[in-house]
């Protein structure tokens, strides 16, 4: 089976938050690589990963980084496929240097960019992106959505039944 999602972060101290990526796509059954690429330290490779994964069969790429975060803007530049950035959350400025990196790209780089440290919601776009073309894919997801709806309304049921005497 060949991977059709690539995630890359900066350095695997980015692990913890782009497992959460991982673990979606194995509920989805998509099929997805990972690995630490830097665009500071490992440009070159950056560089060939971003022109071979087309060719490759990857569909979609996601991209999380933290600081700087020049790695999303990097691939994408020498990429047609679409990048979704993961602004990582570990500096000074709590994610929002990362996010406005990666927000800032110039006209004809985009990258769609999530929440700070929102592998998963990045996870999910991408999914949706491949849903476009795979009818099964489209019903996983919709599936999977019905149940986040069913785990408020059942928090809720728990919400209204709390034993609090001036609740009302």
């Amino acid at each position: 089976m060949k991977p059709i999602v690539s995630i890359i972060m900066g350095s695997t101290s980015d692990l913890p938050i782009m497992e959460k990526a991982c673990q979606f796509f194995e509920e989805m059954e998509i099929p997805f690589e990972i690995n630490a690429l830097s665009a500071h330290r490992t440009p070159r490779e950056v560089s060939e990963f971003a022109q071979n994964a087309q060719n490759r069969g990857i569909r979609v790429i996601i991209a999380g980084a933290g600081m700087a975060a020049a790695l999303p803007g990097v691939i994408a530049a020498e990429t047609t496929l679409p990048v979704i950035g993961v602004p990582i959350k570990g500096s000074v400025l709590e994610g929002l240097d990362a996010t406005f990196a990666i927000m800032q790209m110039p006209p004809g780089i985009p990258v769609a960019t999530v929440a700070i440290n929102g592998a998963q919601n990045a996870a999910i776009l991408a999914a949706q992106m491949l849903a476009l073309a795979d009818d099964k894919l489209a019903q996983k997801i919709s599936t999977y959505k019905a149940g986040l709806k069913q785990k408020i309304v059942k928090a809720n049921n728990e919400l209204a039944n709390l034993p609090y005497k001036f609740k009302v």
